[in-house]
């Protein structure tokens, strides 16, 4: 997701902290391209982040989606290669825009199929002063852009609930898009999904036209409620306001027993929901509430 999946504040305002990732994974790098490595022959494709260690992807495509957000596809070296991420994992990006010494690490959520081959993609939103957006956005066809790791998220077995709740603010969606997605693409998976989605216009829905078609295909299992703060007049399907307490109490179906809650977000949505306690409120306990 586009700079809200957050590092552990801990070691997100530590400068030091990135340095040595960055020699770290330069000496991973190399480990991983000049030692020989022996490799059983296998039918499946291979894939692209196994491990940690530098991986750089040329820039396919660029297409912008509203005034700050930009959807990126990056191709593989191996047109059968995927990329081995496991549903809700993000990428770390190593990136040192001009006129920085240190380079600055980001994670950001693929939104394409996690297990296609030859390419993965990405959505960014730029945010204002923002170093790591700034310099993704000023990517074109033919740049390139550098992978450090993988980072694993919440884990998930098909079928591990009868229901999630999905709430997102933004460009909060992204990781949830991912989750949504995987479970509703996979055939093994009749998990039942809520999606309670808030942004600023209109424009900032990210992905509508995606989470409209899997209301299409999955009238039963998907359901996806649309709030928006600055809403221009009326509009079919659209609500006007924030993701708020009365909103929730309208989709969660009684006490929440046995479901999970997956929150992605500003800071304030997601201290109003989580540290505010309207989750709480509603009858999750803490291990039922998941945020990215």
């Amino acid at each position: 997701m586009a700079e809200i999946r957050r590092l552990p504040p801990s070691l997100a305002t530590k400068t030091t902290f990135f340095s040595a990732l960055a020699v770290i994974g330069i000496g991973a790098y190399c480990a991983r391209s000049y030692l020989p490595q022996a490799r059983a022959e296998s039918n499946e494709p291979p894939v692209m982040f196994s491990g940690f260690g530098f991986t750089t992807l040329r820039v396919q495509s660029v297409k912008a989606v509203n005034h700050n957000t930009k959807r990126l596809v990056f191709e593989f070296p191996d047109k059968n290669a995927r990329s081995g991420l496991s549903l809700t994992s993000a990428l770390l990006t190593f990136s040192r825009p001009a006129g920085r010494w240190l380079p600055v690490v980001r994670p950001y959520t693929p939104i394409s199929d996690l297990n296609q081959q030859g390419t993965l993609e990405l959505m960014v939103k730029q945010y204002p002063n923002g170093k790591a957006s700034s310099h993704i956005h000023s990517l074109v066809p033919g740049d390139s852009l550098t992978f450090l790791t993988a980072l694993k998220g919440a884990s998930w077995a098909p079928n591990q609930h009868p229901q999630i709740y999905a709430i997102a603010g933004g460009a909060g969606i992204t990781p949830i898009y991912q989750l949504i997605r995987g479970i509703l693409d996979n055939p093994s998976d009749q998990t039942k999904i809520k999606l309670v989605f808030g942004a600023n216009s209109e424009q900032d829905l990210l992905l509508r036209e995606e989470l409209e078609e899997y209301k299409r295909r999955f009238p039963e299992r998907f359901e996806c409620v649309y709030t928006v703060s600055r809403l221009e007049g009326e509009k079919e399907g659209l609500t006007k306001g924030y993701v708020t307490e009365e909103l929730l109490r309208g989709v969660v179906d009684g006490k929440g027993e046995g479901a999970k809650v997956f929150v992605c977000g500003p800071p304030a949505m997601e201290q109003s929901l989580v540290e505010k306690g309207i989750l709480d409120r509603l009858g999750f306990e803490k291990g039922q509430v998941h945020r990215f």
